[in-house]
């Protein structure tokens, strides 16, 4: 929350849809790559540079822009995907992955019904939803992602994780209601449907709302909701590692540093008022975690991966 003074609008709404959570019998269960949980894309746009990366401890995440052929002649970027969209389709695509069992997901009947599946409201114009969704999606379908483990001296993995292997969308912008003549469909590579259906992360869809308005809060939270998933013992992550994994660009001076774990701080505490079970203080020394209950329930997980499969 915000020191002193009036709550913001927006924190008024991010309390009010956790106390929906709060509420609940069941979680609304939606799914990640594990991945997505260990590493992130970019918050803003990098601009035309040919790379961009992250890195979690040993493992580490590059990603390099696709390409296409500009009215010139030449090669061009499309760019790079970044911000809320390319993370909430990160987890539509591990969901339906996972509830699927298959490679090849279709994506609604019409433009408008996919969006409404990622809580969007279609608006139109060059700053519009729609626009914005279609070059998020472009982006991260094309978008080349080489990930890398530094092991030990005896072990060194690494290899390509590329999100789509192919797309085809028939979509009308100006009318986005209505259903097309053929279905849209993205193929997973083989990759990362292998990684999204062997090694899945459990998360609330519901959770996944509330935080939307924030790439940085919906990261913490798949962050949180990965290590409860496994942690035995209380540890403490550094604030090095931290801005390595979430915001490298913001840890270059000592005032670079001040403003990542302030603004770390701030959605960390917005993520905890919606993941209230999670044990977690932030330390001058780094970001203490203690063990704490997953934030999908054991029990719920159990009856919705049966229903799933059933």
């Amino acid at each position: 929350m915000s020191g002193k003074g009036r709550p913001r609008r927006d924190e008024l709404e991010l309390v009010r849809a956790a106390a929906e959570l709060w509420d609940q019998d069941e979680p609304e269960l939606s799914y990640l790559a594990r991945l997505w949980c260990q590493t992130s894309l970019p918050y803003r746009d990098p601009g035309d540079v040919p790379a961009w990366g992250r890195r979690n401890g040993a493992l580490s995440l590059v990603v390099q822009p696709g390409m296409t052929i500009g009215p010139d002649g030449h090669p061009r970027s499309i760019g790079f995907p970044y911000g809320t969209l390319p993370r909430l389709l990160l987890t539509w695509l591990s969901t339906e992955a996972v509830r699927t069992r298959e490679p090849v997901l279709v994506l609604g009947d019409s433009l408008s019904a996919f969006m409404r599946t990622l809580g969007l409201v279609p608006t139109g114009g060059r700053n519009g939803t729609i626009t914005r969704l279609k070059k998020q999606m472009e982006r991260l379908f094309l978008a080349s992602l080489t990930v890398r483990w530094d092991g030990t001296g005896e072990r060194q993995a690494g290899g390509r994780l590329n999100v789509a292997s192919s797309y085809d969308l028939w979509w009308s912008e100006k009318n986005p209601d209505e259903p097309t003549l053929m279905p849209s469909t993205v193929r997973l590579s083989g990759e990362f449907f292998r990684e999204v259906t062997e090694h899945p992360v459990p998360l609330d869809l519901g959770a996944l709302r509330a935080l939307r308005g924030s790439a940085l809060r919906l990261d913490i939270y798949a962050f949180l909701c990965h290590r409860m998933s496994y942690l035995r013992r209380p540890t403490t992550i550094p604030w090095d590692a931290l801005r390595g994994q979430f915001g490298s660009t913001l840890g270059e001076n000592k005032n670079g540093r001040a403003r990542f774990k302030q603004e770390f701080e701030r959605n960390l505490r917005e993520v905890l008022v919606v993941y209230r079970q999670a044990q977690v203080t932030s330390t001058r020394a780094g970001l203490e975690l203690r063990p704490s209950p997953t934030h999908v329930p054991f029990k719920g997980l159990l009856a919705a991966t049966k229903e799933t499969h059933e």
